[in-house]
């Protein structure tokens, strides 16, 4: 019980020391594009020009299956027979229909694209294959529009560095992600010089987690075996939700990565209530706080 209480005076603490920093949120600036550049900038990047439907016979060019190797990202991802997934930037449906073979007629996958045009070229593929479930959704550039607690997997392929507007896009997606929902990033690698994408259409695998710090989601792992790209995971954690309905505030901050301890929150799967003796603070409203925060009764 001592340890017990510890651990949830140290939550109380954290959580404390993050929620002032919630109602920070990142901002951007406008510069000077560079080429192939918006010149719009978030958290020190460039936000990349958008590849319009008319470059949509790029996405199903026949060397793709070997520079990229799609097949292995679809491994790598895990899916299940009746598992919702979405394809963020679905264009085509390149990866959409590869998606919806693994999860099966008892699945679900919605294909989002925010251009009309790409859902146009995505049903006419899904039709041709003979996929019956494949949902397509027009999204906004802040939204796309998925129900909220719906997903076991989102996928971004080279979209991501795209986004007019990553803030609130990933915010959205964070929504619809199920308890444990993981979303992946898949970005060509900007460390390595040999990769032959233009700069801007690149990311490091530093800069995808620093982006995705500002969420309710934690880094799960980063795997490296595409030949181009880097295939990086986040989930939407236990703690991510109850700090984020905690606070009532903007999504957690990057300071929610500066406290490792708050991890163990997602280990601990049931907890007694707290004995009427404990007095976790003896003024103000901290025992009230921590009952909800650990959703004691009370």
């Amino acid at each position: 019980m001592r340890v017990r209480l510890v651990v949830a005076i140290l939550l109380l603490a954290a959580a404390h020391l993050v929620a002032p920093a919630q109602t920070v949120r990142p901002t951007y600036s406008q510069g000077t594009p560079s080429r192939d550049g918006t010149g719009k900038f978030y958290m020190g990047r460039e936000i990349a020009q958008v590849m319009g439907h008319q470059g949509a016979s790029w996405l199903e060019r026949p060397e793709r299956k070997r520079e990229e190797k799609p097949d292995r990202l679809i491994s790598a991802l895990g899916l299940k027979p009746g598992q919702v997934a979405a394809d963020l930037g679905a264009g085509t449906g390149y990866f959409t229909r590869r998606i919806a073979r693994k999860v099966g007629e008892t699945g679900v996958v919605y294909g989002v694209d925010i251009q009309p045009e790409m859902l146009e070229l995505l049903e006419e593929n899904m039709e041709a294959r003979g996929l019956k479930n494949v949902r397509p959704l027009l999204g906004s550039e802040t939204d796309p529009n998925l129900p909220a607690s719906s997903l076991d997997l989102a996928l971004m392929v080279d979209v991501y560095h795209e986004f007019s507007y990553p803030y609130e896009m990933v915010r959205a997606i964070a929504r619809a992600l199920k308890p444990g929902g993981r979303l992946v990033f898949v970005e060509y690698r900007m460390e390595d010089p040999e990769v032959p994408i233009k700069r801007l259409h690149k990311m490091t695998e530093e800069q995808v987690r620093r982006e995705a710090s500002v969420h309710p989601l934690e880094w799960v792992e980063t795997r490296g075996e595409l030949p181009r790209q880097h295939i990086v995971v986040f989930k939407k954690t236990l703690l991510a939700r109850k700090i984020h309905k905690f606070s009532a505030a903007a999504p957690p901050s990057s300071a929610l990565a500066a406290f490792p301890l708050l991890g163990l929150l997602d280990r601990v799967t049931t907890m007694p209530a707290v004995p009427s003796e404990v007095k976790p603070c003896q003024r103000g409203a901290c025992g009230p706080s921590l009952r909800k925060l650990m959703n004691f009764p009370g």
